[in-house]
């Protein structure tokens, strides 16, 4: 059966639940604030860290204001793309399109002060812009159906563990084996197709001005044919403001998609301003290649891997700036769950969606290291930075969500 467990894309119409200030509630509630405090602390002992610096412990306070935002907004690729495509429902995808309008306004900003002319040939600094090629079709593809198969994107697994979602480690697991298979078959892509693929990026051919209408326009255009499938906007319940509805506004019901994604483009500009590009995978990646390596599995160079943008892997003995960032991601969506009361140890494991969640797992971690970045770096963070590659890539995982729906792999 598919997954309809809060945690999931699809809340409209439940009655959220009442607050009641049982011992539990407590408890939950004593829990969350002192891991959000605990997050605090560690960013501030990671800031006085000379070993550190800054870079961690700012990384470590974006995690945690994804965490928060994911959770409450439902943030997750795969759920809003399943409710569009099975539920005819398009109210979710309008958070994508903020987040992408948002982050596109504030990268032109950042842009102009890092390169400002965009015409000499130069790429930004760290931007995710890949090369474009079926490659790239390939990657996208494979990670949408591995969506499906799993119940989530990689971003989506990582705050539906603080959520209590069963199938998550499972997956995440099998994505560490997909970014594994990936860094074997990589020689053979860059040397056939990679090395020779265009890294299309918009501003060096319109400038920021023009490249940044017409990111709006194309966001405006698939606005317009989404509203056929917008649902009827629920009324205002009015009357006074209570701490109660205030609660309920912030901890229990879901976010409005606008505001929602508004904040995750804030974030991924602010992000990508001080230390790099939003992104989920670096880590997870640089474990599966930090394994190989040592186990004398990778050849000593993997010819251009480390020359293009992206979620950049790299062998490390230690917690990168983008490991503290999704830490806190997980430890913050938690916090909210708990609050929300919306943390349950949900779906029953059974062999079957343990075996789906683990093979979805291995096509989304093939798919990101391929693709250089999953749905929050080469989508999210490559469309914002105007890249082509972040469109195409996009595409294709909605091509692959389709046809894992189509083909009802989501049923597990």
């Amino acid at each position: 059966m598919a997954d309809t467990s809060v945690g999931g894309g699809s809340l409209q119409g439940a009655a959220p639940p009442a607050i009641v200030l049982t011992q539990g509630a407590v408890l939950r509630g004593g829990i969350a604030c002192a891991l959000l405090i605990g997050l605090a602390v560690a960013a501030y002992l990671l800031h006085i860290t000379p070993d550190r610096g800054a870079s961690a412990s700012f990384s470590l306070l974006v995690g945690a204001a994804l965490g928060i935002a994911f959770q409450r907004g439902r943030f997750c690729f795969f759920c809003i793309i399943r409710d569009y495509i099975e539920f005819k429902n398009s109210g979710p995808l309008f958070a994508i399109l903020a987040a992408l309008a948002v982050g596109g306004i504030g990268y032109t900003v950042v842009f102009g002060a890092f390169l400002p002319n965009s015409l000499t040939g130069r790429l930004p600094p760290q931007a995710h812009i890949g090369p474009v090629s079926w490659v790239l079709l390939a990657a996208g593809i494979a990670f949408g159906i591995g969506m499906a198969l799993s119940g989530a994107c990689i971003s989506g697994h990582l705050y539906r563990l603080g959520e209590g979602y069963t199938r998550a480690p499972i997956a995440l697991g099998g994505s560490l084996v997909g970014f594994g298979i990936g860094f074997f078959t990589w020689q053979s892509v860059y040397l056939n197709t990679l090395s020779q693929a265009p890294v299309a990026w918009l501003p060096a051919t319109f400038g920021y001005s023009l490249s940044l209408i017409l990111h709006l326009l194309a966001l405006a255009v698939i606005g317009l044919v989404l509203l056929r499938r917008l649902p009827d906007l629920a009324g205002s319940e009015g009357g006074k403001l209570t701490l109660e509805r205030l609660w309920k506004a912030v901890f229990v019901r879901r976010w409005n998609p606008l505001l929602t994604g508004a904040l995750v483009g804030v974030i991924g500009v602010f992000a990508y301003f001080r230390v790099e590009p939003l992104g989920v995978t670096a880590q997870l990646g640089s474990i599966a290649r930090t394994t190989l390596d040592n186990a004398g599995l990778l050849s000593e160079r993997l010819n251009g891997l480390d020359t293009f943008a992206g979620c950049a892997t790299v062998v490390i003995q230690t917690i990168s700036d983008n490991g503290f960032l999704i830490g806190a991601l997980v430890l913050a969506s938690l916090s909210m769950a708990l609050l929300g009361n919306h943390f349950k140890l949900s779906p029953r494991l059974t062999l079957r969606n343990s075996t789906t969640a683990l093979l979805g797992g291995v096509l989304m971690g093939w798919g990101s290291m391929t693709a250089l970045g999953c749905t929050v770096g080469t989508l999210l963070s490559g469309i914002s930075a105007f890249a082509i590659s972040g469109w195409v890539f996009g595409a294709a995982v909605f091509v692959g969500v389709w046809l894992g729906i189509k083909l009802k792999l989501h049923q597990s």
